[in-house]
C-alpha cells in the first residue's frame, strides 16, 4: 500500500486556516430545510459504512476526513456534502490499492453506457482527482 501524502491547503483570506475550516466564515446561507436523500446519496453512505466496517476496514474514518480535507478550496466548496464522500470513496480506493482509475472509469462508463440506453439522464463530466 502506497503512503497518502497530506497536502493540506489554505483558505485564501482566512488567516491561515485549512481549506475545509470554515466555521464562522461567511459563507453564505445554509440550506436547513429536510430533503429525503437521493438514492445514490443513501447508496454512498451504505458504501462507506460496508468499507470502513471491522471485517473488511478498507477505509478508516481518519483517512476518509483526510482525503476530504485535502482537497483545495475551488473542489472543497463547489461540492455537496455526499459529493465530497464518494470522491473520497473513490481517491481512497485507488491511493489503498484497492481499485486502479483504469478501472474505475471503465466501470463508470459501463454504468454510465446502461443508464443511457435505458433512457436515464447522465452526466458526461468526469469528477476531476
Amino acid at each position: 500500500m502506497s503512503e497518502p501524502k497530506r497536502k493540506t491547503l489554505k483558505r485564501k483570506g482566512a488567516g491561515g486556516r485549512a481549506v475545509h475550516d470554515v466555521g464562522g466564515l461567511d459563507m453564505g446561507p445554509i440550506e436547513r430545510a429536510e430533503h429525503d436523500p437521493a438514492l445514490w446519496e443513501k447508496r454512498t453512505d451504505a458504501m462507506l459504512i460496508l468499507l470502513r466496517d471491522n471485517k473488511r476496514r478498507v477505509l478508516s474514518v481518519d483517512s476518509h476526513r483526510r482525503a476530504i480535507e485535502d482537497y483545495g478550496q475551488q473542489a472543497y466548496d463547489s461540492t455537496t456534502y455526499y459529493e465530497k464522500w464518494i470522491r473520497s470513496i473513490r481517491n481512497l480506493l485507488v491511493e489503498q490499492e484497492v481499485l486502479t482509475r483504469e478501472e474505475i472509469e471503465a466501470r463508470m462508463a459501463e454504468v454510465r453506457a446502461r443508464h443511457e440506453k435505458a433512457g436515464r439522464t447522465t452526466s458526461k463530466e468526469k469528477i476531476p482527482w
